[in-house]
């Protein structure tokens, strides 16, 4: 033994030390993630083989480790750290050899990168990593976050530490647009390092801002780190959730706790949006207090602005704070009225199965005990009233095929239920009348006639909805009524487009913010995975990007303009239509609709198609695609790398070694605190994908087998991992800010700079351990 270290012990140390050479010795770290594995493994079977790795294990033979058993105590929860007292002996590491161990981890090298590279269950969710890479890149390309930093500047520049501000604030709307941290660091620093430096900046907070700016990325969906994370989390809380079941004696975990160990991408989408936007107000917050408190070093700048518009204070409450939040009040207040509804009269052809209770009874005596438990006495008390309810009632109702006639009962029970102005026509109205009434705002000396003509006709429309169109009026007849009143509103509301392209925030922030809300509001709002969302985020980024470019070009962008308009027309037909042709006999009103849904599909297309080649001819499609394939091929690559680091440490057990330490605690606070604790440290020298590749599969079964909410346990995770690119020496957004700032700022004022945003994000993460329910909040509220 060496040092009295135990032989596992040695060999953790072995592979950190191999790890840590592998990524100081310049080749790329994908690579040196993998090389180090099989390093490490080579020197752990040698000093093996020659004897000198001695693991004290303990003997399962001896009559205390029988006794204790006898007791009682699950041999599972059984180890050297919880009971120091019981036999061990003394054997080899690999206790078959190591060439059974390399046998062993070839085969299940093979097998990994078949499961979560090549053909796995997450390789769906893993292709969203291309996509969004796809997206970042194009957008950061298309120098979309150079208007937006210049604008910010020319709104925020007045107040003290404005550019700091601004500064944050397109860090936010570049991580919810791009989540690629190098690009976000890099433009912003080098469009605004030079800015706030000219203008008497100190480079401390200068620097500290764009770096930690830079890393929101990480957080705020879409978030790549999320996507990767996510994909481990489900499997580990669902297997850490099955064997924590069957410790307690119950068959699965849906039996023990009540519910589905799942956990989606998506619903940690839905969990990070809060926690993102938190730590942005946390950062704003700091430079706007450091600027309070050092004037000198953090002056209020006044940018010129090319604006020929006066707004006073009272138009700009009025039309852009007062009438939209009064708008989307009372479209709320109007639902819970239930005069703004569904108007479906969808029913399905079987009757629902009845309600089964809340936990189920049946069960062992053990599993009873861990049942009540985990939910208490009363939980369990009312399930058993639930269950003899349902068993006096005949058991628990199945689902049989209705009747003609009972359809038709419950097609006539929604009608009579349904609200008088559906729901998507009211969207649609809220949507336009926010257009007609924002231009209105932001031109205030504009012939505003086509303006009112465009409200007219979202008033007629509601009218007709309200007075003609019944739940059981076919979509064909409703669009002709409705045919008048929107086509007034489309002429107020393509004026209005023209009056607001001529405001340079709008112009500038509204083109972006459409494609966010198009992406996160597809997954936030449970409509689709992430995948799709981010297929929909890289067209459209391309598509944006190629309209940039013409207008750069002096040319004219409507055919995208008109592609965008097709994807609308194709989602508002999808929505109002049944355009299953190819079932039983469709009507003449179906195949219309599926030729106009088909025709804008196609036009569609030839956008996407159209932008490519525009940004080809451009010189800008060939280094996005380079670009996007070497991000992705180095997550990959860094995904099948640490796959072989982490079989090099389960061959040898000290991944089981690790997790016995972790559950000898007893305390899942205190576990979650130290494994929290370790991924800060690591952070230090390691990039957030080795950490979530090689560390988070060792600790993950011990912080997810617990009564954490799993969505929480992520995201702390998360943001825990954010501090990775902040904290020296290895912080890769300090060396992404190092390489384009300019001479005079040191590597000491970067350091320096970003140590306070480290601090906040400290006192980030505490705030989410004292307030769970910011991550928790947004998926209870919707549903998945």
């Amino acid at each position: 033994m060496f040092f009295g270290l135990d032989g596992v012990e040695v060999g953790l140390i072995i592979v950190f030390l191999c790890l840590f050479g592998g990524i100081l010795s310049g080749f790329p770290v994908a690579f040196a993630i993998g090389g180090a594995g099989v390093i490490a493994f080579g020197i752990i079977a040698a000093l093996d083989g020659a004897g000198l790795l001695i693991h004290q294990a303990i003997d399962t033979g001896s009559q205390m480790y029988i006794d204790l058993v006898n007791s009682g105590v699950k041999a599972e929860t059984i180890s050297v750290f919880r009971y120091p007292e019981l036999p061990t002996y003394e054997g080899p590491v690999f206790p078959r050899g190591w060439e059974h161990a390399l046998d062993r981890n070839v085969s299940f090298i093979v097998n990994r990168m078949n499961e979560r590279v090549l053909a796995g269950q997450s390789i769906e969710t893993l292709l969203a990593v291309l996509m969004f890479v796809l997206m970042g890149i194009t957008l950061e390309r298309s120098k979309i976050a150079n208007d937006l930093l210049t604008t910010m500047a020319r709104v925020f520049g007045p107040l003290p530490g404005g550019l700091a501000v601004s500064v944050v604030v397109v860090g936010a709307f570049l991580a919810a647009s791009t989540g690629i941290v190098g690009a976000t660091v890099v433009t912003m620093g080098l469009l605004s390092l030079p800015t706030m430096l000219r203008n008497n900046y100190s480079p401390e907070i200068a620097t500290g801002v764009i770096a930690a700016s830079g890393t929101l990325g990480q957080i705020i969906p879409p978030s790549i780190v999320i996507v990767l994370l996510g994909t481990l989390a489900g499997d580990l809380y669902s297997s850490a959730q099955e064997s924590r079941a069957i410790e307690a004696g119950c068959t699965d975990a849906l039996t023990y706790l009540g519910e589905p160990a799942v956990v989606s991408v998506g619903t940690l989408f839905q969990a990070a949006l809060l926690p993102g936007v938190l730590l942005a107000l946390l950062y704003a917050l700091y430079a706007f207090g450091y600027a309070l408190l050092n004037p000198s070093k953090a002056p209020a700048v006044a940018l010129a602005g090319e604006s020929d518009e006066v707004i006073t204070r009272g138009e700009g409450l009025t039309w852009f704070v007062g009438i939209p939040v009064a708008l989307i009040v009372g479209m709320i207040l109007l639902g819970n009225l239930n005069v703004i509804g569904s108007q479906s009269l969808d029913v399905d052809s079987y009757s629902d199965i009845g309600e089964s209770a809340s936990l189920r009874t049946n069960v062992s005596a053990d599993c009873q005990a861990s049942m009540i438990e985990l939910h208490g006495q009363s939980a369990w008390d009312t399930a058993i009233a639930q269950t003899e309810a349902i068993e006096a009632a005949g058991g628990v109702a199945e689902s049989v095929k209705l009747s003609e006639d009972e359809i038709a009962a419950a097609i006539a029970e929604k009608a009579g239920a349904a609200a008088p102005i559906g729901t998507g026509i009211a969207i649609l109205a809220l949507i336009m009348t926010l257009i007609l009434t924002t231009a209105r705002g932001a031109r205030p000396s504009s012939n505003h006639g086509p303006i009112y003509i465009g409200l007219i006709g979202v008033v007629l429309g509601l009218l007709v909805d309200l007075l003609f169109i019944r739940p059981g009026t076919s979509s064909g007849a409703s669009v002709m009524m409705m045919l008048i009143p929107w086509a007034l509103a489309l002429y107020g509301c393509t004026h209005a487009a023209i009056m607001l392209s001529k405001n340079e925030l709008i112009r500038v922030v509204f083109p972006p913010l459409v494609l966010i809300v198009a992406v996160l509001g597809s997954i936030l709002g449970g409509i689709t995975n992430p995948t799709p969302a981010a297929a929909l985020g890289a067209g459209g980024a391309i598509m944006l990007a190629a309209y940039r470019r013409l207008r750069d070009e002096d040319k004219s962008g409507k055919i995208i303009l008109f592609s965008t308009l097709a994807v609308i027309l194709m989602i508002l037909i999808g929505v109002n239509f049944d355009l299953r042709v190819n079932q039983g006999s469709p009507s003449f009103e179906t195949w219309v609709a599926f030729f106009f849904a088909y025709t804008a599909w196609l036009y569609a297309a030839f956008g996407l198609l159209f932008s490519c080649y525009v940004l080809y001819r451009a010189g800008i499609l060939p280094p996005i695609v380079r670009e996007t394939a070497k991000v992705t091929s180095m997550v990959f690559t860094i995904l099948i790398g640490s796959q072989v680091l982490n079989l090099v440490v389960i061959s040898f057990g000290g991944e089981h070694y690790i997790q016995q330490f972790l559950r000898s605690f007893d305390d899942e606070v205190k576990v979650f605190l130290i494994v929290m604790l370790v991924l800060f440290v690591l952070g230090f020298v390691l990039d957030f994908l080795e950490i979530i590749y090689i560390v988070i599969p060792i600790v993950g079964p011990v912080i997810y087998g617990g009564t954490f909410d799993p969505k929480w346990v992520t995201i702390m995770i998360a943001v825990n991992l954010q501090t990775s690119f902040l904290t020296p020496p290895f912080g890769f957004a300090l060396f992404y800010l190092r390489g384009v700032a300019p001479k005079e700022v040191t590597t000491g004022h970067i350091y320096r700079g970003v140590a306070p945003f480290v601090l906040i994000q400290v006192v980030g993460l505490g705030l989410l351990w004292l307030f769970p329910s910011i991550v928790t909040i947004i998926p209870d509220l919707i549903p998945n």
